[in-house]
């Protein structure tokens, strides 16, 4: 066994890379759609094409990896179905200012060529992500990969939209959508992000046609005054009640607009007069339909006025503005202008203002879809989780709105839609028709238009597994297990799969989904380049390793709290990687091949054990139902919390101390049970570690033995029903000694006593059990706490002079100081510390008794303040209660 020890350091670089192309090389995460095993599934939520790895992708993958390499060690047959999404507008962009290097552009190329270039590079750079993710360790069943844009998920794309039409839940029609004119194409509500802004209300008069006065309305956009076909007011404003005429003059345009009467307009918003502009706003788009007004577009598709504007035809829109109010203040049309903060909608990829426009676009009617999907989560079908979402699920889904799916952008799927040449008939189907079916003309054109990304990714959950057909593998993992996503998605691709795959599957797509926070800097911002303050996850894993990255990902994914990020967190995490790795070389080094893993799995064993091989067998026990419970309620913080506990404190710090008189002691049976207890052990851990430290818990196995294969074979951990009497009575006294130990210890530290100076302590139980436990374990007591002598009596005695005292569950213990410290000198110690903390205390309190500092300092920064001088005052109170004891004792 020495033969195979594990190196004295650990270096995580050359075994990831060695274990990542053997686990690639083995197929080793594949899926098998023939197994009986229990089946469980995920689907990546499909990173765009053109992405690179950032905190979020390491956060959500992690968390999935976990869960089913973790399914996988519980015997379950699991697929982690990966793939990237093809990022209609942002990969155009991308190879847009590719082309633009090149002084070319795509017109200039041509459609055809066009997606030839795309294809081209998704071919060279679109495949980093996978690359990194693979990198993070991801167990994706890798030869399944899949793109949005591959054959299998274009024919289920065309096989939804044509079904959906013939349904008549797609269709075509002049609606308001929302225009980025420096992408120029529409976007869905959900890809305009709205960002307060600094803006002007301007007050400006519509004059009647015939005598004084006029309407007075007010708003942000004045260019938009060109296409307003009327001016509303509430019918129950009084202001309005008894009008001179039912029609106003349209400044600067001369045109007649009538006055309507709407229950829409705000009363107590200026003057009551809203301008309605059908054409260029959501809501005077849905006034103008019911007042029947006609809808007059002046602003084009590339943000410029046009003739409607009259001589402003041809100037840019917020250049019109600034023109436009001019003339109005010449005219005196324009009565006021007053600063207004208020929201304004940027495209979520180039961050250009977004134009509310009317437009000829492709629709889905959402709302029957919606209907189904909202009362699959309401009925339990599907779990959201943290439950605190599904409050924001269904005000979404009861709110919503038709989905714009067209875009005017060439990559993506071309919707499956031609117009007769001939006689005008829309033919929409899956294939490609020949002719047309009402005239049989060949003469047919396809919608130029494009399909939103969203709608493919609808999809995935089934598309992904081979629908429209029926396949084997949709037939085993649909509906998949979990869905792991971010709360910016739980609209864009969340509801939007739900929808969809209820509709085509008869059935949800996940029994679960989980809800991940966001990943802030280490003073909960969140992070952005702007702000300088973005953690790069491969930087990360270059300098302290993946697993570490991982671990710390894990122990700090909180439900509904969102991680604060550090390296040092990481760096933390670093030293729990390398006290394994070193705990396995102590194991190994120990190690007596022969018989012990044979031995381990005997019931003789049991009756062999001492009592700290029991309690670490129960530890371990007890750890491994946690962890899985854990993990099963997608809690997993507590489930890396558990195995930190169990590793570091209990194993390494508590069990492979006592140990050492067996290993090094002259019984040889003893010494063979105690090899076999920590071999098992270790194997147990390396196991539970394995789905968050995948790479140093691969190496580990393989140093514990050539035969063995993949750690993935292996089984987790399953305690036995019920748990065997004698290791609940182990747990009960060494729960007894560890305390009597720590206590000796924590006297140790606080009257600054080197560990190597041997004590005498007295205990006092205080009840028969105590009592025995320590007579009868006295020896460890004496070797871990380091004492030269353990009195043990049972009931209560005065506190001995020259003594430390603490109290434990079930006795008092004293700990004799006289020859083991020099009390004048520790006081004087304790004095000198506590002026030197009371000193850093008075600088924090003086900047939080300085009303400027409060008022001017970030929040953040003033409750850094407060929390370092809590921590002072602690810390000091503590240092205070130890000199009070030593002046006692003087």
């Amino acid at each position: 066994m020495s033969s195979n020890l594990p190196d004295k350091g650990y270096e995580p670089h050359d075994v990831e890379k060695r274990w990542r192309e053997k686990w690639e090389e083995s197929r080793l995460f594949s899926a098998d759609e023939t197994s009986e095993k229990p089946a469980y599934s995920i689907v990546i939520p499909p990173p765009n094409v053109t992405g690179v790895l950032h905190m979020g992708h390491a956060l959500n993958n992690t968390m999935q990896d976990i869960l089913c390499r973790h399914r996988r060690l519980k015997g379950d047959n699991v697929l982690w179905m990966p793939g990237t999404d093809h990022a209609g507008i942002a990969t155009q962009n991308v190879v847009e200012r590719s082309l633009a290097e090149k002084n070319t552009d795509r017109h200039e190329l041509g459609r055809e060529k066009f997606i030839e270039a795309v294809w081209e590079w998704r071919e060279k750079f679109g495949g980093a992500i996978v690359n990194q993710l693979k990198h993070m360790g991801a167990s994706c069943d890798w030869e399944r990969e899949r793109f949005t844009m591959d054959q299998g998920l274009s024919e289920a794309v065309r096989t939804v939209f044509a079904r959906l039409y013939h349904e008549g839940l797609i269709y075509r029609g002049n609606y308001i959508i929302n225009w980025c004119p420096r992408c120029r194409t529409a976007l869905a509500d959900l890809e305009v992000e709205h960002e307060e802004t600094d803006g002007a209300l301007y007050h400006i008069e519509y004059p009647f046609p015939d005598g004084p006065g006029g309407i007075v309305v007010a708003t942000t956009r004045p260019e938009t005054m060109f296409g307003d076909t009327a001016v509303a007011v509430h019918p129950d404003d009084e202001r309005h009640r008894d009008l001179p005429a039912e029609e106003v003059i349209l400044p600067l345009a001369g045109r007649r607009i009538p006055v309507i009467r709407d229950e829409y307009v705000d009363m107590s918003f200026g003057t009551g007069g809203l301008k309605v502009t059908p054409a260029h706003d959501p809501n005077d788009f849905e006034i103008g339909r019911r007042h029947g007004l006609e809808e007059l577009k002046v602003i084009d598709d590339d943000g410029k006025m046009m003739a409607g504007a009259g001589r402003f035809e041809g100037m840019d829109r917020f250049e019109c503005r600034k023109a436009a109010l001019e003339e109005l203040k010449a005219v005196g049309a324009l009565k006021k202008t007053e600063p207004h903060d208020h929201s304004v909608g940027r495209c979520y990829r180039c961050r250009t203002v977004v134009e509310p426009n009317l437009s000829r676009q492709w629709f889905v009617k959402a709302k029957p879809l919606a209907e189904k999907a909202a009362q699959a989560v309401r009925d339990g079908r599907t779990r959201i989780i943290p439950k605190t979402w599904e409050k924001t699920y269904f005000d979404w889904m009861d709110n919503i709105r038709d989905w714009c799916v067209s875009r005017q952008i060439w990559w993506g799927h071309r919707i499956p839609a031609w117009t007769c040449g001939e006689c005008g008939e829309t033919i929409v189907e899956a294939e490609t028709p020949s002719s047309c079916p009402r005239c049989e003309s060949a003469s047919l054109e396809q919608e130029s238009d494009v399909l939103d990304t969203w709608f493919s990714s609808a999809l995935w959950p089934f598309s992904t597994m081979g629908w429209p057909h029926e396949t084997p593998l949709l037939k085993t993992f649909y509906p998949t297990s979990v869905l792991v996503t971010g709360f910016d998605i739980l609209f864009f691709w969340v509801a939007r799969m739900m929808m969809m795959g209820i509709h085509f599957m008869g059935d949800v797509p996940f029994r679960d989904v989980y809800v991940h926070a966001l990943v802030r800097d280490e003073e909960g911002k969140k992070m952005s380049k702007s702000k300088g303050n973005v953690i790069d996850p491969l930087s990360v894993i270059e300098r302290h390793g993946t697993d570490a990255f991982r671990f710390t990902l894990a122990a700090f994914a909180a439900q509904g709290r969102d991680i604060k990020m550090s390296e040092k967190r990481v760096e933390g995490y670093r030293h729990f990687v390398n006290k394994l790795w070193n705990a396995a070389r102590f194991v190994l080094m120990n190690m007596d091949r022969d018989g012990a893993e044979s031995e381990m799995e005997t019931d003789a064993l049991l009756e062999k054990m001492s009592l700290t091989d029991r309690w670490i067998t129960l530890r371990l026990y007890e750890t491994a139902a946690r962890v899985s419970e854990a993990l099963d309620q997608l809690r997993f913080n507590d489930a890396a919390s558990a195995l930190y506990q169990f590793v570091w404190h209990e194993f390494c710090d508590w069990h492979l101390e006592a140990v050492k008189p067996a290993l090094y002691g002259d019984d040889p049976d003893a010494k063979k049970t105690a090899t076999a207890v920590l071999f098992s052990t270790l194997k147990a851990i390396v196991t539970m570690l394995h789905p968050f430290m995948p790479f140093v818990t691969e190496e580990i196995w393989d140093k514990m033995s050539d035969s063995k294969g993949f750690l993935i074979h292996e089984r987790f951990p399953e305690p036995p029903s019920p748990i065997p009497g004698a290791l609940t009575e182990a747990g009960r006294e060494m729960d007894a000694v560890m305390d009597v130990i720590t206590a000796v210890r924590n006297i140790r530290g606080e009257m600054n006593i080197s560990p190597g100076v041997p004590l005498k302590a007295l205990v006092c139980a205080r009840d028969s059990f105590f009592e025995k436990t320590l007579l009868k374990r006295r020896d460890m007591a004496l070797n871990l706490a380091r004492l030269k002598s353990l009195e043990v009596k049972k009931g209560e005695v005065e506190k001995p002079p020259k003594s430390a005292s603490a109290e434990i569950k079930g006795a008092a213990l004293f700990v004799f100081l006289e020859g083991a410290v020099d009390f004048s000198k520790e006081a004087a110690r304790l004095e000198k510390e506590i002026k030197k903390l009371e000193r850093e205390m008075a600088v924090h309190s003086a900047k939080l008794d300085n009303e400027k500092f409060l008022a001017r300092a970030p929040a953040d920064i003033v409750e850094k303040v407060r929390t370092q001088r809590g921590f002072l005052l602690e810390k000091r109170d503590r240092l205070k209660e130890s000199l009070l004891k030593i002046q006692k004792q003087a």
